[in-house]
């Protein structure tokens, strides 16, 4: 069965999008917790780029399938987790990217919505922080998506919260979303 198409982030309220992300029910991999398998031999690349023995997957509904399935451990590493079998994963960075924000309202009020490079949808707030943490190429931007792992921010959508931020009257500058702030400053 194919997945359905990703929806047009753009043409979206932020009350689509919050509908859309609820509905998006995801595997209890955090209750599962079977015996570990080995090396799933898989990577995913500082870009978000997942590949398998070394080849990229060119099908994104598998990767938005493997996706469901990872998980990051108490030790800091990541597997891929069914209720029966736990193989270790490769992530270089962070396992998503935000590849396109959209934002509305101002100041307090101000709302942001992501869309990471598996087509699922974040709402920035507490309970899905943005963090910058200093880096060789500068500030490196992250989004909490969910039990640990996290999205680099892509640098254009990057260029976006910085002009955002610089266009406010806040100091440090920085973004709200949902009633938290985030300042710019890497942590």
């Amino acid at each position: 069965m194919p997945m359905p198409p990703l929806p047009d982030l753009a043409a979206l309220s932020l009350a689509d999008i919050a509908r859309l992300a609820e509905e998006n029910k995801l595997p209890p991999v955090d209750k599962w917790n079977p015996t570990h398998c080995g090396d799933s031999e898989m990577r995913i690349a500082r870009d978000g780029t997942w590949f398998h023995q070394g080849s990229p997957i060119g099908r994104p509904a598998m990767v938005r399938l493997f996706s469901t399935i990872l998980r990051r451990e108490p030790d800091g590493g990541y597997v891929l987790v069914t209720p029966v079998e736990k193989l270790d994963i490769q992530v270089e960075d962070a396992p998503f990217q935000a590849v396109e924000m959209k934002a509305e309202g101002q100041g307090a009020s101000a709302k942001l919505a992501f869309r990471l490079n598996t087509g699922d949808l974040v709402t920035a707030g507490a309970d899905h922080p943005l963090r910058f943490a200093a880096g060789e190429d500068g500030p490196r931007p992250y989004l909490h998506v969910r039990g640990g792992l996290e999205a680099l921010v892509a640098r254009p959508v990057y260029y976006e919260l910085a002009t955002l931020a610089l266009a406010g009257d806040d100091q440090p500058p920085g973004v709200w979303s949902n009633g938290t702030f985030f300042a710019l400053e890497s942590a």
